[in-house]
């Protein structure tokens, strides 16, 4: 493990990782929690970890970014002191308003709730509730919530009380307080990197969490073929069900 992002989702972390990844880092983010560690996370947020989990966990990663891991940066640290730690700073208007709308558009997407109709799909959509109770201290039934219990009380609590706990308890000498719109300077600095002589990137500015790393997770692939066989299924049971009415009739 070579860095920690402790930055709070909508803070940029889609843009850090991309950034991260230019610059040849391996990067897990909340898919890569879910796809490879998900027995893992569930025991850790149900009923409690130790240092050795995340030794084990990601030891060969060199960087954790995204719900859960940034709740737990402190932990993850202990288990890897030679880390660095990036925390992501924004207005909290803006990041609240953000924050708000991803949850909106992740409750009614439709992609979101026709994959937790594959086995897959609905063990991620309770690891996501998992996570979000972990984040916020509040139960979104999903994939359908019809009474969405996150607001901007709730929000701005725990963004604050995460953003404070980190500036306060975080080695000085290991942190990078950052916010994205500085670019590369700062983040190559702090690496050790050479700047790239490409673009930074910005990623998830329309709140577009759905991207070509998405679309070719492991994750989705699963997914897709979960689905076709449950659509399968369906066809031969509705099928039979036309059989049998057809014989009855007549």
């Amino acid at each position: 493990m070579k860095v920690i992002v402790a930055g709070s989702p909508k803070t940029g972390t889609k843009t850090v990782a991309a950034a991260l990844r230019e610059l040849d880092y391996e990067v897990y983010e909340f898919m890569d929690h879910f796809w490879y560690h998900e027995k893992e996370w569930k025991k850790i947020l149900s009923k409690g970890g130790s240092i050795n989990d995340f030794k084990q966990m990601y030891q060969d990663i060199d960087v954790v970014t995204d719900g859960p891991s940034y709740l737990f940066w402190e932990e993850i640290h202990k288990a890897f002191p030679e880390a660095k730690i990036i925390l992501m700073v924004r207005d909290e208007d803006a990041w609240c308003e953000s924050a708000l709308e991803q949850y909106r558009r992740i409750r009614n997407h439709p992609g979101f709730i026709i994959s937790c109709f594959s086995p897959i799909g609905w063990k991620m959509s309770r690891f996501l509730q998992m996570t979000i109770m972990a984040m916020h201290g509040v139960l979104e039934s999903y994939p359908v919530t019809f009474n969405s219990h996150l607001n901007e009380m709730v929000l701005r609590k725990s963004y604050r009380q995460h953003t404070q706990y980190c500036l306060q308890n975080a080695p000085k000498d290991k942190l990078l307080v950052y916010n994205i719109e500085t670019g590369w300077e700062p983040l190559c600095n702090f690496l050790g990197k050479d700047i790239p002589e490409k673009s930074f990137p910005h990623k998830n500015k329309q709140l577009d969490f759905v991207d070509d790393r998405h679309l070719s997770h492991p994750y989705t692939n699963r997914v897709q073929r979960e689905l076709l066989i449950v659509l399968c299924l369906l066809v031969v049971i509705i099928a039979f069900g036309v059989y049998i009415v057809a014989v009855i009739a007549f």
